[in-house]
């Protein structure tokens, strides 16, 4: 893949139209998307539409999300798959270092999310046998979450260059972000943010803030929980599924972060107004 095709963000001519004020042609950006083939010793289990960049944090932190794997020791190597016809290079495969793969409950888990088959209890039921719930004990100032807001926008550079990109991004409990990734696809963008905390071996993330800029459904609770996150925050709204599940993942879900105020959903004891 070339440099302009691995770029986040491309350019496009528009025209520009003002109502009752004429029209003119003008230069844009708009976010890149694209589709990425995950596999797993030639195997492929995914097809995910994503924004170019961070292939292999992406490829990494989803088969975290999957339960596939928990350390970058289950990890020999990720490689880019060669251009062929029209792929350009949009293939990732993973060979794994002797993690076990339940090929089945795998592909039928990443269908059933692409065409919505969760549900319900029986969805966090299922997500539980793999993923165990949240004990982290931590406080964290009312004070340092509602800054968060502001610091990831201000590390969103394709965004504001689009404006068409998620984000999400880790905190530490002082504030501090390590890490941030945009994607057109929120869950991608969580995925990417994982696979960075893999292979520097900083899972589990039992004493971080996770941020995402849009709303917070189930999924992305579940990807959270899957890398130990205990306080789960989003400058939108969650949905019904995602509070169930943070209250019995034992994670503190907060929604509406805006302005100095926010609303916690879940476990608010971890939050300290003062």
């Amino acid at each position: 893949m070339t440099d302009a095709e691995n770029a986040p963000a491309a350019h496009a001519l528009v025209r520009r139209v003002t109502v009752g004020g004429g029209s003119e042609e003008r230069a844009d950006v708009t976010a890149r998307e694209e589709p990425l083939e995950i596999r797993v010793e030639g195997r492929s289990v995914a097809v995910v539409m994503r924004t170019p960049g961070h292939d292999e944090e992406l490829a990494a932190g989803f088969l975290v999300s999957e339960g596939v794997i928990k350390t970058a020791r289950d990890i020999l190597e990720i490689s880019q798959c060669p251009s062929t016809g029209n792929t350009h290079g949009n293939i990732v495969d993973v060979l794994l270092g002797g993690a076990v793969v339940n090929w089945e409950s795998l592909t039928r888990h990443v269908f059933s999310a692409s065409s919505c088959g969760l549900c319900g209890k029986t969805s966090i039921d299922s997500v539980f046998q793999r993923f165990p719930p949240v004990t982290a004990d931590v406080r964290i100032a009312a004070g340092v979450i509602a800054a968060l807001p502001d610091k990831l926008r201000a590390a969103q550079e394709t965004f504001a260059a689009t404006g068409g990109l998620h984000a999400s991004g880790i905190f530490d409990l002082e504030g501090n972000l390590l890490v941030l990734r945009e994607d057109v696809g929120r869950h991608n963008a969580l995925d990417k943010v994982l696979g960075f905390a893999l292979q520097r071996n900083l899972l589990p993330l039992d004493r971080h803030i996770l941020l995402v800029s849009g709303r917070v459904s189930f999924e992305i609770m579940q990807k959270a929980l899957a890398a130990g996150v205990p306080v789960v925050a989003a400058i939108s709204a969650p949905s019904s599924l995602a509070v169930d599940f943070a209250r019995e993942g034992g994670q503190t879900l907060i929604g509406f972060l805006r302005g100095g105020t926010m609303n916690v959903y879940t476990h608010p004891a971890r939050i300290l107004n003062s």
